[in-house]
């Protein structure tokens, strides 16, 4: 049995929070272990239920939307919104094992931004970034990200991971700015 805890404080899915799964010492013999699985609905993640109990995600849906849905620390050359002074970011990240290998991403920079061609590709740059350990690890050979305005106050992004099998895997997420930054 997997469990997926969300730690966090301070904004985005798990507040910038980071991931840790804990194993039990039996696992269910008739279910591949996995993660528990988050779904998106604009607004946040939530946890997927299915049939009363947790839904499991063998897949990476999951892992995608934590990557690009908690707050990666902003680098100090990066311009903080509205004269905020707090960089967030998860605390494990203070010192990674290895170099530069932070979770989460910098989408969060962008929520007061104005919907410009320059944010667009902020956007694909920052969720790129936050993406990139997939390849890196070896979980996937590509990863390709487009950044789109869907409508007034949502970014959309779609996500296209090439496998090392070959076979890709989409997907789109739509994130509202103007109720990710009100909740702060």
């Amino acid at each position: 049995m997997s469990l997926l805890l969300l730690l966090g404080g301070g904004g985005g899915l798990g507040g910038g929070g980071g991931a840790v799964t804990v194993t039990t010492a039996h696992a269910r013999a008739d279910r591949v272990m996995g993660d528990i699985a988050l779904r998106w609905d604009v607004y946040a993640a939530d946890l997927a239920i299915e049939a009363g109990d947790l839904a499991i995600d063998d897949g990476l849906e999951t892992a995608v939307i934590l990557s690009l849905f908690t707050d990666r620390r902003a680098r100090a050359s990066d311009q903080l919104p509205d004269g905020q002074i707090d960089r967030r970011g998860w605390w494990g990240d203070v010192r990674p094992p290895v170099a530069d290998d932070l979770c989460g991403s910098r989408l969060w920079l962008l929520g007061r931004e104005k919907e410009t061609s320059t944010v667009l590709e902020r956007a694909r740059e920052y969720a790129t970034e936050a993406l990139t350990w997939l390849i890196l690890d070896g979980v996937a050979a590509a990863v390709d990200v487009v950044a789109e305005f869907v409508s007034a106050g949502v970014l959309g992004l779609h996500v296209a991971i090439q496998r090392p099998s070959s076979d890709t895997v989409d997907f789109r997420f739509e994130l509202a700015w103007s109720a990710q930054e009100a909740r702060h």
